[in-house]
């Protein structure tokens, strides 16, 4: 069952995130004016047929994000780009998805003094070095996600 409340909340999220507004997202997707003021108000819950619009119009909207909050928005930059062409909004700064657990950090002091070359070996040859437990982020619609190194996929 969708939570009507942090259904609003997410849909709000999209709504800031494209700079629209609720009259101009619901053009966009074809659906009558009232009915997302209705939606947004919390009179009535999303349709499925208003979940698919959305999905449809917007391919970056992840299904299970947008009715449950798991998952991520944006799903994906291609995506956002491909939108963002459709509905005529530019100049979005989306960053590039980086793999967070791919490069070791080593503290500064070991390496500061010795020329590049060697800075790269010491790199290869420290295994003493902190290891990152997790990482949370924290977003304005009051979700959040967690990144660990022995849980990604």
């Amino acid at each position: 069952m969708v939570n009507t409340d942090d259904f609003i909340k997410r849909l709000e999220f999209i709504l800031d995130y494209y700079s629209l507004t609720a009259s101009s997202f619901a053009d966009r997707i074809g659906v009558q004016r009232s009915s997302m003021s209705h939606l947004l108000s919390g009179r009535n819950k999303p349709s499925l047929d208003f979940i698919l619009k959305i999905i449809d119009i917007f391919p970056d909207v992840d299904l299970y994000w947008i009715l449950n909050g798991t998952g991520t928005f944006p799903k994906n930059s291609e995506a956002i780009e491909n939108t963002n062409q459709n509905i005529g909004v530019s100049n979005i700064d989306t960053p590039t998805p980086i793999d967070l657990f791919s490069q070791i950090t080593i503290p500064l002091e070991s390496t500061t003094n010795r020329p590049k070359s060697k800075q790269i070996e010491v790199a290869a040859e420290n295994e003493n070095y902190d290891e990152i437990e997790k990482i949370v982020f924290f977003y304005k619609n009051g979700s959040f996600k967690i990144y660990s190194p022995n849980n990604l996929a």
